[in-house]
């Protein structure tokens, strides 16, 4: 039902894990744990799915917090504030939101996947988390910079203090690309000819590589980052793959929160 993540199991107060597609009741190509309420799933298996996992994960369906994410850079920080809202004007402050920060305890913050890349953040010092939603276009417009700049002037994070989680999403081996991106990169000012392959086949991306450059470039400590390895689209009997089955199918959420 989910996967966690090893290196945050020496800091027990912080967790942080991903769904995967077993263990629910969604049907067809949202089979079976989808808990994703953005992709077209029907809503009562979409509710049964997410009470399922706030149950194995301790914490109520409604301190679960799931934006509704548009490939763009916008981060919300969910304070004390945010929590006493009611459940529509949260849900409008989470509309075109790709990343989530917190410092609060008992709340659950996440992004959801199906080959785009999800990249968890925490600070034990700081007692602070933050997960951001690195699809090709979030990671060449830096989201994950943006997210750790949020924790240095939020909770005066430290970057060498950050540890990073490079969660399950498409690997170079399986993400062929057309040559625009190749020019979007570049424009960006990546380093391309290091994260593009060119096989026979065509051109490749590596997403991972990229938001380990970025994690690097804010001051990330390279043990501090770890890389899950593992390829959405290849493992696709355990996650969500959307180049395998539409934008209209599952989706994994990459979830972190502090325990009470």
């Amino acid at each position: 039902m989910i996967i966690e993540y090893p290196s945050a199991k020496d800091h027990h107060k912080i967790k942080l894990f991903t769904t995967t597609r077993p263990g629910g009741v969604s049907e067809g190509n949202y089979a079976s744990l989808n808990v994703s309420p953005f992709c077209g799933d029907n809503p009562e298996h979409v509710k049964h799915n997410l009470q399922q996992l706030a149950g194995k994960i301790n914490i109520s369906p409604e301190k679960i917090l799931i934006p509704y994410q548009v490939h763009g850079t916008e981060v919300r920080k969910i304070d004390d504030a945010f929590m006493q809202l009611d459940s529509k004007e949260q849900t409008e402050l989470l509309h075109g939101i790709d990343a989530l920060v917190t410092n609060i305890t008992g709340v659950c913050i996440g992004v959801t996947t199906a080959d785009c890349v999800p990249v968890f953040l925490y600070d034990t010092t700081k007692q602070a988390v933050a997960v951001a939603h690195a699809g090709w276009r979030g990671t060449c417009a830096k989201i994950v910079s943006k997210t750790i700049h949020l924790m240095l002037s939020e909770y005066n994070c430290k970057p060498e203090d950050i540890q990073a989680v490079i969660g399950p999403s498409i690997s170079v081996q399986a993400y062929q690309v057309g040559e625009e991106l190749y020019t979007a990169f570049q424009e960006a000012g990546f380093p391309v000819d290091g994260i593009f392959t060119r096989r026979d086949t065509g051109l490749y991306v590596n997403l991972w590589k990229t938001n380990e450059l970025l994690l690097l470039s804010e001051g990330v400590v390279s043990s501090n980052i770890v890389n899950a390895n593992r390829c959405t689209y290849t493992e696709h009997e355990l996650f969500f793959s959307a180049r395998r089955l539409g934008v209209k199918s599952g989706r994994m959420l990459s979830g972190i929160y502090i325990h009470v």
